[in-house]
């Protein structure tokens, strides 16, 4: 059934072999996770395994197939992908096991994991996180570089962001209750869109949400104001491997990408996709050589 939701393509030349065994690495169905997941079948191949990529992006059957193991490995967000398997254990209203603190929101991912039969190994320093951005000139005239400095100072603002962000406690409730921002009104431009830049960038909105991962947000002469409170929750990237699967050859792989991932190279891996029209797995090649974490 697996296979009628998905498309697959062989990864990489195959110059790996299937010395170890064939394995299916799964993305997400966006940018950012099918360069990960790119990243994850080309160090599998480079180890000796047989790979095959495949593309879901329904979160149900990505979970279940995982489970099952018809999917061996899969790039996911520790404090995302925490509260999505404790609703999945606990039911919707359970206490959150998320936080911005990587450590305890890791601890409660990896419980929650091992009950399900996976493995979660290292995760890697990038991290992709709800962020907001200001207009340079705003910024410069007001003085802000830090949430708290918008709060604090008093003003009024409008949002750009999808409709849901009224309603999110990472959005506009959190800005409000976590750091005395007043927002005036949601401009239902999307998360992180060229709308949402464009609006703040031409002053239709002052305040617009957009990502950690976003490497466009320069060309809108934004700037994105700290977290310093720190609000949002820890969504650093983390390979996910069913653990039937899981072997020595697997996890010294996709662990290997752990250290050398930062977000600003995220950013820029994505905007080489989204902006300049690189091939993700082309982007993802570059990248680990560029890193040393492949064979010549």
């Amino acid at each position: 059934m697996l296979a009628l939701a998905l498309t697959t393509a062989a990864c990489g030349d195959g110059s790996g072999g299937a010395g170890l065994g064939s394995l299916t690495v799964a993305d997400a169905g966006f940018t950012e996770s099918k360069i990960l997941a790119d990243m994850y079948g080309e160090l599998l191949t480079n180890a000796g395994y047989k790979v095959e990529r495949t593309s879901v992006q329904s979160t149900e059957i990505a979970q279940s197939s995982l489970e099952s193991g018809q999917i061996d490995a899969m790039p996911q967000y520790v404090a995302t992908y925490a509260d999505l398997l404790n609703s999945q254990v606990n039911g919707s209203g359970a206490a959150s096991v998320s936080s911005s603190d990587l450590n305890a929101s890791l601890a409660g991912l990896r419980r929650l994991a091992k009950g399900l039969g996976l493995s979660v190994l290292e995760p890697a320093d990038a991290v992709d996180q709800n962020a907001f951005a200001v207009s340079r000139s705003f910024a410069a005239e007001h003085h802000l570089t830090t949430l708290t400095d918008l709060g604090a100072s008093g003003l009024t603002v409008k949002l750009a962001a999808g409709a849901e962000c009224a309603t999110r406690p990472f959005c506009q409730p959190g800005l409000e209750k976590t750091y005395g921002i007043e927002i005036s009104e949601i401009v239902e431009t999307g998360v992180a869109t060229a709308q949402t830049k464009a609006a703040v960038r031409d002053n239709t909105a002052q305040l617009g949400l957009v990502l950690t991962t976003d490497a466009t947000v320069n060309d809108y002469n934004l700037v994105v104001l700290t977290d310093d409170k720190k609000l949002q929750n820890a969504d650093n990237l983390v390979p996910i491997v069913n653990t039937d699967s899981l072997a020595p050859e697997i996890t010294s792989a996709l662990n290997a990408l752990a250290p050398v991932l930062t977000t600003a190279d995220l950013a820029e891996l994505n905007k080489r996709v989204d902006a300049e029209r690189e091939k993700s797995e082309e982007v993802a090649h570059d990248f680990l050589a560029e890193k040393g974490l492949l064979d010549s």
